[in-house]
């Protein structure tokens, strides 16, 4: 059954919904229901005032209104962007039909989609994989190709290691990278931009947000509510620094950060180190409750040659931040929306 409340239904059948709920006089908040990732799923309360500051600004900095691909599921916050930013610029958004090849061409105007990294990375794997077998031969480079006739590539829901942009680049994509939650109504800083109207401090290394984009609460926990938002700010997990041209970066969630033998070791930076060995196709770091260690650094890695625990190591520095354990896996689990199953891989460990 569809519904706004939590988001639910067939892309179509939400679209239609969007379209009823923009046009009234004072709808009911939309509620997004989150993955989960981390093990404790919200029910996220956004405003129509919120969601339209969120897809007018998008538009803005964009350059303006086009067709947006959906290729995302249209339940999470990022496929529903996808889908209201459309109702909003008065045009049709194109289903992904399991090949940009064919899926771009139903775009006329300005052409835009929306991607989680990991989605970006296996198209230029299987790219490479192609022209590895075939010689040079079109195959799957013809996908990128497609991405690269859009205006624009959001990448969002996760850290983009920078040599996946560039190469990405190197294709003729334009990668505007994104940071933004449900709470957030999705991206609302653009390759370390805020949006019009959005503020960004940093607070004790926490990224705190502020703006017309702003979430309402969270459904029936108020308590929560109160934590997250304080005088119009809300406390995101993340942690970040504003550098030194004034663009926010993004350092990794409070979580990623592992207390391991009284060392604090970021597991982004640990994951980035292991990720430049070309043995390496896919890499997820993270904590695991230990007796010794408190928690114990774990690699979990799909692997393109045989691994070693040892060689891993030697991967990272400091030393102090080297994984104790390596598991290895056929494919990093997902969530429906992309991101890193996270529960999962901590069963696996």
């Amino acid at each position: 059954m569809s519904s706004l409340r939590p988001v639910s239904g067939t892309p179509g059948e939400i679209l239609a919904l969007l379209r009823e709920w923009d046009a009234a006089a004072d709808p009911e908040p939309l509620v997004i229901a989150t993955s989960g990732s981390t093990g404790r799923p919200k029910q996220v309360v956004l405003s129509r005032a919120a969601m339209r500051a969120s897809a007018l600004a998008t538009q803005e900095r964009l350059g303006g209104a086009g067709q947006w691909v959906l290729n995302l599921p249209p339940t999470y916050v990022a496929g529903v962007q996808v889908l209201y930013r459309s109702v909003v610029a008065g045009t049709e958004p194109v289903l992904f039909d399991g090949s940009f090849e064919s899926t771009t061409h139903a775009t006329s105007g300005r052409g835009y989609v929306s991607l989680v990294p990991t989605q970006l990375i296996r198209l230029l794997r299987d790219s490479r994989d192609t022209r590895d077998r075939r010689n040079g031969s079109h195959g799957s480079q013809g996908e990128l190709d497609a991405l690269a006739e859009l205006d624009a590539v959001l990448v969002g829901g996760g850290p983009l290691d920078p040599a996946v942009r560039s190469e990405a680049e190197q294709q003729g994509i334009r990668v505007v990278q994104t940071y933004g939650m449900s709470e957030t109504c999705g991206g609302c800083v653009y390759d370390g931009r805020p949006l019009d109207g959005v503020e960004v401090r940093i607070e004790e290394g926490q990224v705190l947000l502020r703006g017309p984009m702003l979430f309402d609460g969270y459904l029936g926990e108020p308590a929560r509510t109160q934590r997250a938002l304080d005088d119009g700010w809300f406390h995101t997990d993340d942690l970040g620094e504003i550098a030194d041209d004034g663009r926010l970066r993004v350092l990794g969630r409070g979580d990623d950060v592992i207390i391991s033998g009284g060392v604090k070791v970021p597991a982004p930076a640990v994951a980035a180190a292991i990720s430049a060995d070309p043995a390496v196709r896919a890499v997820e770091v993270l904590g695991v409750p230990d007796e010794e260690w408190g928690e114990r650094v774990v690699a979990f890695v799909t692997p393109n040659h045989p691994l070693t625990l040892a060689g891993l190591r030697d991967l990272v520095e400091p030393r102090a931040w080297a994984p104790h354990q390596l598991v290895l896996v056929e494919e990093i689990p997902l969530l429906t929306n992309g991101k890193p199953d996270r529960v999962r891989l901590l069963e696996l460990a």
